[in-house]
């Protein structure tokens, strides 16, 4: 089997030959008239008239004078037919010299039934458009590892089916969350990345330079919490914004630094009418990207028709730990998640984080959907209080197979009350909580202009890496990845580790 430096060698000769004949193997101009779905789907309507179709050659097979590949545009692949008394001995000729599978050309023939009875274009022209200098793996399964289906994701993508669906699923599942909220009578705003004072949620941030400024500034960890919130002010009722948001935290099969967040605020309604709306919104969503409201999850069985239940977030933890989370201490918590073996990070270690570590391990045993209410105000540094128990909020999260799929509530609008929690969250901070919040100064000052009631809510591309039941690196078109390099050293160094232990081994 030839190396890949051979078969790109080999290549590289073809294009030289192309240009040595005055054509240019790269031309910007494409006559294409027919996209390759339509001709299949219209078959019969084609025939007997000059179509042209332009795509990559995914397949190719010779036989004599005659050559039949099958050419794929992204809409749908057809068979191609080259007959040599069709199109010339010359151009016969330099077909079979210079092209290969994974070029691009152009074709121009008449739709065509061969002898197996399978929907081809006799081919009276040709012209390449792209010649490509490395072969694409011959199925899906050449790329075998997962580093490297993610890293060269165009393959993937190309070779992989259910992929390239999962990308047209996944421009639905935004543009219907839009098409939603539009036609609820939100109007879609865009509020700055680069913040001063990150705000919005508890999330440690990137830290960047300004350089014009000469000031660090932070890539926002919310989509724009707060300036939506200004825009409440403002006098403009109805906001939600879609967009990029980053959280310089761990990776797993639901976390990600870099992703798609939605964030809506409605004033005049509250945390209930919120659960209303954002029940609603799920359905539509589910049923325009899917056509379907029941779902297998993590092997759980998700019906978004069925009544959604409602969690009390301290009876919950009650009932899977005994702890009670609103008469408890930092170290009958603690002693709790050691003795249940669950991991945490000591560094800024307090009540807050020890109890939503708690609340997380009860989580998971939650199947939904539903949501979670009751949720302590220590937690909840932007919501609401509840009128009834001053030591909860007006906060809810939407459960859906043992995750958070969506978090929102009242808004807290009192300007003094505000401030006293940034106070404690910054204090948090400065003991060493680096997810806790920052004093935002500038917020409160807006909030004492006046907010009305107002109702906000949050999801992200989480939702739909569950409704794909896949982990969220693999839903992302891009996602972020080590380079190749570092990849190869890391491979390297885990032989070399192994070769060491294997030779101790040995003298032993």
């Amino acid at each position: 089997m030839a190396s890949l430096e051979e078969l790109r060698s080999e290549r590289i000769k073809k294009l030289k030959l192309l240009r040595e004949k005055g054509i240019d193997p790269y031309p910007a101009v494409s006559n294409r008239s027919d996209i390759i779905s339509d001709v299949l789907e219209s078959f019969d309507k084609f025939k007997g008239k000059s179509i042209s179709v332009a795509g990559r050659i995914v397949a190719l097979r010779k036989h004599g004078g005659s050559v039949f590949f099958d050419i794929f545009d992204g809409s749908g692949k057809i068979q191609g037919f080259l007959k040599q008394d069709e199109v010339g001995d010359e151009a016969h000729k330099l077909f079979d010299e210079t092209i290969d599978r994974g070029d691009f050309i152009e074709i121009r023939g008449e739709p065509y039934i061969t002898k197996s009875e399978e929907k081809s274009i006799l081919i009276k022209e040709w012209k390449i458009l792209t010649k490509s200098l490395r072969p694409i793996p011959e199925d899906w399964f050449g790329l075998k590892d997962e580093e490297e289906r993610l890293r060269k994701r165009y393959l993937d993508i190309l070779l992989n089916k259910d992929i390239r669906e999962m990308v047209g699923k996944r421009s639905i599942f935004w543009n219907s969350t839009r098409e939603f909220l539009l036609n609820k009578g939100f109007i879609e705003v865009e509020t700055p990345t680069l913040e001063i004072t990150t705000g919005g949620a508890d999330a440690k941030p990137f830290i960047t330079h300004h350089n014009a400024l000469d000031i660090d500034v932070y890539l926002r960890i919310s989509m724009g919490e707060l300036w939506q919130k200004k825009l409440m002010i403002a006098g403009i009722e109805k906001t939600f914004e879609i967009g990029r948001q980053f959280r310089n935290e761990g990776m797993d099969a639901e976390h990600l630094q870099d992703y798609t967040q939605m964030e809506f605020y409605w004033a005049y309604a509250d945390y209930k009418k919120g659960m209303e709306l954002v029940e609603e919104l799920y359905k539509y969503i589910a049923q325009k990207t899917f056509g379907t409201l029941k779902f297998n999850i993590r092997g759980q069985e998700i019906d978004l028709n069925k009544k959604w239940e409602r969690y009390d977030y301290r009876e919950i933890v009650k009932k899977f730990t005994g702890i009670d989370v609103l008469e408890t201490t930092i170290k009958e918590v603690e002693e709790k998640l050691q003795e249940l073996k669950i991991e945490y990070d000591k560094k800024g270690f307090n009540l807050n984080r020890a109890i939503d570590n708690l609340w997380k391990y009860c989580r998971k045993k939650l199947v939904g959907p539903g949501f979670l209410v009751g949720v302590p105000k220590e937690v909840s540094p932007l919501a609401k209080s509840d009128e009834r128990e001053a030591r909860i909020t007006q906060r809810f999260q939407l459960i859906i197979a043992g995750s958070e799929l969506g978090n929102g509530y009242s808004e807290l609008n009192d300007p003094i009350d505000q401030a006293e929690r940034f106070k404690k969250q910054n204090d948090l901070r400065e003991a060493g909580d680096q997810e806790a919040q920052m004093f935002d100064y500038g917020f409160v000052e807006a909030l004492e202009y006046g907010m009305p009631p107002t109702c906000g809510y949050g999801m992200s591309e989480r939702l739909f890496a569950f409704f794909m039941d896949r982990p969220i690196r693999e839903t992302q078109i891009f996602p972020l990845m080590k380079p190749e390099e570092a990849q190869e050293n890391k491979k390297t160094r885990k032989q070399e580790s192994k070769k060491a232990r294997k030779q101790e081994s040995i003298k032993a």
